[in-house]
């Protein structure tokens, strides 16, 4: 599979970077409260997106689409925010980590998150808790406009996770976040730079204009 150059953009930025660029654009990314199951999860890909919602009767499925997902993307998971039933658990973390899949991301909740560390597989939800969604939650809508944390996501948007949470790159404006973020970071790396040359932080920010690197300016 060729890489993905935005993507490998993105998975050499961290989130603070690139949320510095999205306000900068007036862009909605940040996805809130969603954060991964460990500190050390950190990933990059294309949204590969699903709503769910209350089971029917009879009830729908939860995880059988999981073996149609291509390696690479990230799995993403509107569940309304539910945190009393889990959407994923230690079935889907093995297959969607054996066959390449880049992270799971939700909004709402996990379960068997000791799997998820042992394999090093990314998961990023409101929290995690063990109480199954079965016969409680079923996928509504595959591929569709989503709502993580607040913030909308398309099929084929970026998402981008690390310690710090998780956001999203509309495919709009990808490149238009990629080059402010570039640009953030290595301003802020010449900040550190000329701090560890004896410069005073004050300084430095005035120089190479920190205050104004986060400044709305439209794209």
């Amino acid at each position: 599979m060729a890489e993905d150059r935005n993507v490998a953009r993105a998975l050499a930025l961290d989130t603070a970077t690139l949320s510095d660029a999205l306000d900068r654009l007036g862009i909605v990314g940040q996805c809130y409260r969603i954060s991964g199951r460990d500190p050390s999860f950190e990933m990059a890909g294309r949204a590969y997106t699903m709503r769910c919602g209350p089971a029917a009767n009879p009830p729908g499925t939860v995880g059988d689409y999981i073996d149609d997902i291509p390696a690479g993307s990230v799995v993403v998971i509107d569940n309304g925010g539910r945190e009393d039933a889990t959407i994923w658990g230690d079935i889907l973390t093995e297959i969607a980590h054996r066959r390449g899949i880049a992270a799971t991301v939700i909004d709402g909740i996990s379960r068997d998150v000791a799997l998820c560390r042992t394999l090093g597989y990314p998961v990023f939800s409101k929290g995690h808790w063990m109480r199954t969604g079965k016969d409680r939650v079923q996928v509504e809508q595959m591929e569709c406009v989503v709502n993580i944390g607040g913030a909308r996501v398309a099929p084929g948007d970026i998402m981008r996770g690390d310690a710090d949470g998780v956001l999203v790159l509309p495919q709009a404006h990808e490149d238009a976040v990629l080059d402010a973020a570039e640009e953030i970071s290595a301003a802020e790396e010449r900040i550190r730079a000329a701090c560890r040359g004896g410069m005073r932080l004050d300084e430095a920010r005035r120089q190479f204009k920190y205050h104004s690197l986060q400044t709305r300016r439209g794209e």
